[in-house]
């Protein structure tokens, strides 16, 4: 079955899928996107995604290319042409086409907006979640509105091909005061001592992921603890747990950081105690 994308108004084979050169996201990354997991056929979240999208494109100044009902539709029905039952589904908006300028583009210049989805690798997620992962740091060399989620990702790609040739999964990103503030597309999480789960405010230094906000949640039934504080790499290296959320995986236990074995070098208890929350809440299947 060919894959189908959604382009301004029209479902096209994923092959055939364009953008005018011209694109404001092809030339300057002014644009934003969101990724929303599916299980069983059905959005994950979808609410808080949306919610996250309109708070971008706010910052942003980019106008919403259609409604939000329409939206809603656009998003079910990629997801149904591809016959997704298990994935994700991928969607951009940005300032649209206009002669390259640095400025914004004349008042009433359409926004243009992406939509793909593709299939989970389910072996590969399973794998790691039993097993665990390593993660690397280095520097955080991204612009300061990291709230903001832009297309606008070359830092982030580079800190994830870094870790990649490390043979890491995923790279933890350090600010200049020696705290990590985020994964390259991920939100960092550790354990403490006390079995309190730490993770870095949701200011402008991070993304606060949709699946950070529902984890809260979980853990507040589970009886687990968060705290949103900095922490640094030294506190990190030597904590009980760690772990690292994403739409795509929810919960992947993290069992070294930068060579360091963390904890005993397994998945930790309360890491796959609050992945276990996440599952009753009926968001994971």
């Amino acid at each position: 079955m060919s894959r189908i994308a959604y382009v301004n108004g029209r479902y096209v084979r994923h092959a055939e899928a364009a953008v005018h050169i011209e694109d404001r996201g092809y030339q300057f990354a002014d644009g934003v996107y969101e990724v929303c997991g599916v299980r069983g056929g059905r959005l994950m979240d979808e609410a808080l995604h949306l919610e996250r999208l309109e708070r971008s494109l706010g910052e942003l100044r980019i106008a919403m290319p259609m409604s939000l009902p329409a939206l809603r539709h656009v998003l079910r029905e990629v997801v149904r042409r591809n016959r997704i039952s298990n994935g994700m589904v991928y969607f951009q908006i940005t300032r649209g086409v206009a002669p390259r300028d640095h400025p914004f583009p004349p008042k009433g210049t359409p926004s243009s907006i992406v939509v793909t989805a593709k299939r989970l690798n389910e072996a590969r997620v399973a794998r790691s979640v039993e097993q665990g992962v390593a993660v690397v740091t280095r520097p955080d060399e991204r612009w300061a509105r990291r709230d903001i989620k832009s297309v606008s990702l070359l830092p982030n790609i580079l800190a994830k091909q870094s870790a990649r040739e490390a043979g890491a999964y995923e790279a933890w990103l350090v600010d200049g005061e020696g705290f990590i503030t985020e994964g390259s597309s991920t939100n960092a999480w550790i354990v403490d001592k006390e079995g309190r789960v730490v993770t870095h405010p949701a200011d402008r230094d991070i993304l606060n992921g949709v699946t950070r906000r529902v984890l809260f949640e979980a853990a507040r039934r589970a009886g687990i603890e968060i705290v949103e504080r900095k922490f640094t790499v030294e506190e990190a290296r030597t904590a009980r747990e760690a772990f690292l959320s994403a739409s795509s995986a929810i919960i992947v236990p993290v069992v070294s950081i930068d060579g360091t074995v963390i904890g005993n070098g397994a998945p930790g208890s309360v890491t796959m105690r609050l992945r276990e929350a996440y599952a009753a809440s009926g968001q994971l299947s």
